[in-house]
């Protein structure tokens, strides 16, 4: 396999999300996509990693030697938790499989993403009907995931990259802040572009707020006349992605100067991950892919 990085070294570990070809919900959004498409796709643009896909095996050794053929590296990976609801212990038998293979795959941070206290098919409801979580919900919440992310890092070596996201018991900065307040530095915070600003708020708040708590980054941007049309129907999340109210870096209303600073001057030593959630019927991935990170390369500078 003759494979080579024509972009190049960024100033930070760049990676892409398979979600640019294959949604994880969505199933008419990459129904044809494969692993050697999305990967093949993923080197020729530059990049250095990826996130776990459904499109990847979850047997480790069968991981290693898919990503090492394209010399790219697993950057992490969603888990879908349930410490809203359910124990510590359980969440820990539940996580085994999973962290076991980040693990064993090299990645150093697991991203988690909350579940429970969902209304039923979540996604697919208007989001004014995303359920909530009290105080006193928050704050038992709170003490668990702490736990969970101190076993996970005693057992695994892997930290926690917590991911406000819409629909979810996090969404808004007032929530973020009630977590962070509720939780202990084991739990990391992954910052968002995106679920920032569609969830009503800046990115910058976290940084000025929660700089050394963040351990991962997604870049997304927003089309910003198709949010104004999801908030004022009222859509589901699904119906927004659908909709194409997210989109790469560079294509929406959102400013990553701030973001950039931050990474040069913080020395921050996590990923980078250029993340859109949108139908790839309509432009070609690859195609999609690229242009995100030649214009990352625009503005990151190359690594020594």
């Amino acid at each position: 396999m003759n494979k080579t990085i024509k972009a190049p070294r960024l100033s930070v570990r760049v990676a892409i999300s398979p979600l640019s070809w294959a949604n994880e919900v969505i199933e008419e959004f990459g129904k044809d996509a494969t692993a050697d498409i999305c990967l093949t796709g993923a080197l020729a643009a530059g990049y250095e990693g990826v996130e776990m896909s459904r499109l990847f095996p979850r047997n480790p050794d069968e991981l290693n030697t898919l990503l090492s053929g394209y010399q790219l590296s697993l950057a992490s990976g969603w888990h879908s938790g349930f410490l809203a609801e359910r124990s510590v212990d359980e969440e820990l038998s539940a996580v085994h499989e999973f962290a076991t293979l980040l693990q064993k795959t090299g990645a150093q941070v697991m991203v988690y993403g909350e579940c429970a206290a969902m209304a039923e098919n979540a996604l697919d409801v208007p989001m004014s009907r995303r359920r909530r979580l009290n105080p006193e919900q928050m704050a038992a919440y709170g003490a668990r995931l702490t736990e969970f992310a101190r076993e996970l890092a005693q057992r695994y070596g892997l930290a926690m990259a917590y991911h406000h996201h819409l629909m979810m018991v996090v969404e808004t900065l007032d929530e973020v802040r009630q977590l962070m307040a509720a939780t202990g530095d084991e739990v990391g915070l992954l910052l968002d572009t995106g679920h920032a600003l569609t969830g009503g708020f800046s990115y910058v708040d976290l940084i000025n707020e929660f700089s050394p708590r963040i351990k991962h980054i997604h870049l997304k941007d927003v089309r910003s006349q198709i949010l104004n049309t999801v908030r004022s129907k009222d859509l589901s999340f699904n119906e927004a992605v659908r909709a194409g109210m997210f989109t790469i870096p560079g294509d929406g209303a959102i400013d990553f100067l701030p973001l950039f600073e931050f990474i040069n001057s913080s020395g921050y030593q996590g990923w980078v991950v250029v993340e859109a959630e949108q139908d790839p019927s309509l432009e070609r991935p690859d195609i999609t892919v690229a242009r995100a990170c030649d214009w990352l390369s625009t503005i990151l500078p190359a690594r020594a």
